[in-house]
């Protein structure tokens, strides 16, 4: 129970550390870089803890679990900045909206682990269950993912149109931050409890990751063009989960065996869409020159 609390009141001062650190104004690349990198040192560092306090075992799962569910937060910003360009958010108002959006997605994700770890002690097929959940996932974002998302065709969207038809666009963002927030809930939850069913690392896995998200938009936010070929690599890393959820009876990897695979197809995905870019660099159709003026004889 200390430990629980412990961790509790570390990420409600980190959120406040975050939000105190917005309100002063607009995020440079520069300071947006230093704070993501702070956070994910942080994040990564937990497993140290974790080594001395705890065991080898749930250090290893849990740094694989953090690396999961920060490589599908990177997913999640992608939509959150296309929904804030289709909103017309204003860059002053979209810090705050993501501070409370993670600060819900904190809250949300603690009860649905604790909701699927009871589902999985009650109900041995449940494991199956998240396993197809996971498998149908990554196959949807292989095939899709590339694509932009239209938050005009949502589910969420054409509720909040007839719920309230005035709200302005930062009330319009929270809500479907929030909505979202759900959806990413159920993709990222079945994923980490293929790798452990600890619900202390299953939890700080996941709010390590959200934290440092706010910085790290702006950082991306910029550069969200460049990284065309990320959902290959998610589509990559669920697959492997959803395998190893499905063949729970007959297959058991090492912890250390995830984590290069997850480490690989983060890496492939970044390097397909350098290459991509490179590729469209050289095919790009310059710019005809004039020709030089001759002398025409009269």
């Amino acid at each position: 129970m200390l430990a629980w609390l412990a961790l509790g009141a570390f990420v409600l001062i980190a959120l406040a550390v975050d939000l105190i650190a917005g309100a002063r104004g607009a995020v440079s690349a520069r300071a947006a870089l230093g704070w993501s990198v702070a956070w994910t040192a942080i994040g990564a560092g937990f497993a140290a803890v974790l080594l001395v306090l705890d065991s080898r075992d749930a250090a290893e799962a849990y740094l694989a679990g953090f690396l999961v569910e920060k490589s599908l937060s990177l997913d999640n910003l992608f939509v959150f900045a296309v929904l804030f360009g289709f909103l017309g958010v204003p860059a002053a108002e979209r810090r705050r909206v993501l501070i409370a959006g993670i600060a819900g997605a904190v809250v949300l994700r603690g009860l649905f682990i604790l909701a699927g770890a009871a589902a999985l002690e009650t109900f041995s097929f449940a494991t199956y269950a998240l396993g197809a959940l996971l498998a149908l996932t990554a196959l949807k974002i292989a095939r899709h993912g590339g694509e932009r998302v239209d938050p005009q065709k949502t589910l969420a969207m054409r509720a909040l149109r007839r719920i309230a038809p005035g709200a302005g666009p930062a009330a319009s963002a929270l809500a479907m931050v929030a909505a979202f927030d759900v959806m990413f809930a159920l993709d990222s939850i079945p994923a980490i409890f293929a790798i452990t069913r600890d619900t202390f690392v299953v939890f700080a896995a996941n709010a390590f990751s959200l934290l440092g998200m706010v910085s790290l938009f702006f950082l991306l936010e910029g550069l969200m063009a460049r990284f065309r070929y990320l959902h290959v690599g998610l589509a990559a890393i669920l697959g492997w989960v959803a395998a190893k959820l499905l063949l729970v009876d007959v297959w058991h990897p090492p912890v250390a065996l995830t984590l290069v695979v997850i480490a690989g197809a983060l890496a492939g995905a970044a390097a397909l869409s350098v290459l991509a870019e490179r590729r469209g660099a050289r095919g790009a159709t310059p710019h005809a020159r004039p020709r030089p003026a001759t002398a025409e004889a009269d």
